[in-house]
């Protein structure tokens, strides 16, 4: 990697998304005369409601427990700085890369994945719950904002790269791939796919696939960060994992009396750095060999271009063990986990049983509603909310609530 990689600007390459020639968007709309679709997408994701809400939604420690740590919010905004980087030196779309970033999370409900899993848990009779289904269907139905359409009607590559980052969801035969192979596609995917095609069974394109790697830097850098600063990790532990190991060694070496705080400052950042820039080497040797001319020879190349080297790729996977078994499985995160899996369990159930109990508009229109509406409707209004307002409302409905600050 040469010094000038990363700067200046770079005519686009010939298989980066061009805003000229997008698809699209479901409600036709006239073009921004000052902004490309990307970048008016970008806006209309940034004053969204939904985006707002990220402040108050749980990385891993819950808003209580301290300032300085990641809210969903404050990981977005890192990981779009990571993506428009791998963007930037790439030749990419960076404004659609940032789009894709911003809106990555959308969908999480308060408390991280423990909210996730009980809600996945919850609505398993009702076509499940999944956060990139439901980032998916905030951006195109709960939204209220427009008086000529619901949702922001965002630009068809801005809902491709969002709903399918990590990769095809369809096979060529059209079953289910990964995750969704036993269980079907979620509800929100699949009531879309009847008003616009998104193309489920190819890649998308090469500015999501950055934007999704992006998210597993920033998370595995930033919980390392966290944790190290709550005190549920300690420095010496980084020498189990020899990617760590390597870069806390290299800081000793160079600064062998920096206080601790600095210390956990320089590895971070190193880490990010060394991630980033096997990206972009593995990425440019892959593009090489595949020579694309267009985002669909990028779409239809079979195997993702924005990826780890092998190398990386078990050295990060060995950060995610790490965390997984020292953060995320310590005590004391379990018993908050715990605690919190409850609170959203029983918004659930209260409501449904009592759905006049939800706000206003929320509760409209349900007069006479099938169970699975019912039960879809409430799963929005119970994922929609900040670990804030999630609190708040078990200590309106229910004697007991645990406290959690």
């Amino acid at each position: 990697m040469t010094a000038a990689i990363g700067y200046g600007a770079q005519p686009r390459a010939p298989y980066a998304t061009d805003p000229s020639a997008s698809l699209g968007r479901l409600v036709p709309e006239p073009e921004s005369p000052t902004r490309t679709p990307y970048q008016r997408d970008r806006d209309r994701i940034i004053h969204s409601t939904a985006f707002r809400r990220l402040k108050h939604k749980t990385q891993v420690f819950i808003y209580h427990e301290g300032d300085h740590f990641r809210t969903r919010l404050t990981h977005t905004i890192e990981v779009s700085q990571i993506a428009r980087s791998l963007a930037r030196a790439l030749r990419l779309d960076e404004d659609l890369a940032e789009c894709l970033a911003l809106a990555h999370d959308l969908g999480h409900t308060p408390f991280g994945h423990e909210g996730e899993d009980v809600m996945d848990e919850c609505m398993a009779d009702h076509g499940g719950f999944d956060h990139n289904a439901q980032s998916l269907r905030i951006v195109t139905a709960l939204e209220r904002r427009y008086a000529e359409f619901d949702g922001l009607n965002l630009s068809w590559e801005t809902l491709e790269g969002l709903v399918k980052h990590n990769g095809p969801l369809l096979g060529p035969d059209g079953r289910p791939l990964g995750k969704f192979a036993g269980t079907g596609l979620p509800f929100a995917i699949r009531a879309y796919a009847e008003k616009q095609d998104l193309r489920l069974d190819s890649w998308p394109s090469a500015e999501a696939q950055v934007a999704a790697i992006a998210d597993d830097i920033a998370y595995d850098a930033h919980d390392l960060d966290d944790g190290l600063r709550a005190g549920l990790l300690d420095l010496e532990q980084m020498d189990e994992v020899p990617f760590l190991a390597r870069i806390r060694g290299e800081v000793l070496q160079r600064y062998p009396a920096l206080e601790p705080a600095r210390q956990i400052h320089e590895i971070v950042r190193r880490s990010i750095t060394r991630m980033v820039e096997d990206v972009i080497g593995e990425a440019l040797r892959r593009l090489a060999a595949l020579d694309p001319a267009s985002p669909d020879d990028i779409r239809n190349a079979g195997d993702a271009v924005g990826a780890f080297s092998s190398t990386m790729a078990e050295e990060e996977r060995a950060v995610k063990r790490f965390l997984f078994a020292n953060l995320y499985r310590h005590e004391s995160v379990l018993a908050v986990r715990r605690e919190v899996a409850q609170v959203v369990r029983d918004l659930f159930a209260r409501y449904r049983a009592e759905p006049w109990e939800m706000a206003e508009e929320w509760r409209q229109g349900l007069e006479g509603a099938s169970p699975d509406r019912l039960a879809r409707r409430v799963c929005d209004y119970v994922a929609g909310m900040t670990d804030r307002f999630a609190i708040d409302e078990h200590r309106r409905l229910f004697d007991r609530s645990p406290d959690l600050g």
